[in-house]
């Protein structure tokens, strides 16, 4: 790493440590820099002001993990079951895998609970793609004529389940208890949840929802 992208990333885990602790209103950029042990005109060089400073930190909270855990490339014979399984193998992967620092959940729960521009900078950039590789894996099970709410719901299901694990972690220790929280490695949630959800797709099918949603 050469000495400009080492203070650079110096700067965003500071930023995301304070930001993620104080908020944006709270944080400064003296703070920042003091631990980051960067000057002050630093964050203008390589962010321009304080508000990119907190949209790159929030962008690198959530696409930490984005180059070291892509999306498969899938060979096109691949069963549509084991493309389902890969995908939220890979999603937990990016949520779960060892060396995310503390502060990406703690930010992204700042950020949700009061979004920014940053939350529709990630939305285009990283979550929409997601979504669309989620929608045509899912195609493959669906109805054609199902309404597109419909399918938005199952979509959100089966990634709703995956974050569970990222942000209720907490809780789920005090449930079960550190050893077992501990014996939920990522491929046997992901087969969990790949089979809960192909157990609701199959029903679906077979037994099509009379709601409301058109």
């Amino acid at each position: 790493m050469s000495p400009a992208d080492d203070t650079r990333s110096r700067l965003l885990d500071a930023a995301g440590k304070i930001f993620a602790s104080k908020g944006f209103d709270q944080a400064t950029i003296r703070d920042i820099c003091q631990s980051a042990e960067a000057n002050v005109a630093a964050v203008h060089y390589y962010f321009g002001d304080k508000v990119r400073l907190y949209i790159e930190a929030v962008r690198e909270a959530q696409c930490a993990r984005i180059e070291d855990v892509p999306i498969p490339d899938w060979p096109a014979h691949m069963h549509a079951e084991d493309r389902l399984r890969d995908f939220i193998k890979m999603f937990l992967t990016r949520l779960l895998g060892k060396g995310r620092p503390d502060w990406h959940l703690l930010l992204m729960l700042r950020e949700l609970a009061n979004p920014t521009e940053a939350c529709a900078e990630i939305v285009r950039d990283y979550i929409r793609p997601m979504a669309d590789v989620l929608k045509t894996i899912l195609d493959d099970f669906l109805p054609a004529d199902m309404p597109p709410p419909r399918r938005n719901l199952i979509g959100f299901s089966i990634v709703g389940q995956c974050l569970f694990y990222y942000v209720h972690k907490p809780i789920i220790k005090e449930l079960v208890g550190a050893e077992e929280y501990e014996s939920y490695h990522i491929d046997l949630l992901a087969d969990h949840i790949a089979q809960f959800t192909l157990n609701s797709l199959r029903s679906n099918r077979s037994s099509p929802s009379t709601e409301v949603i058109k």
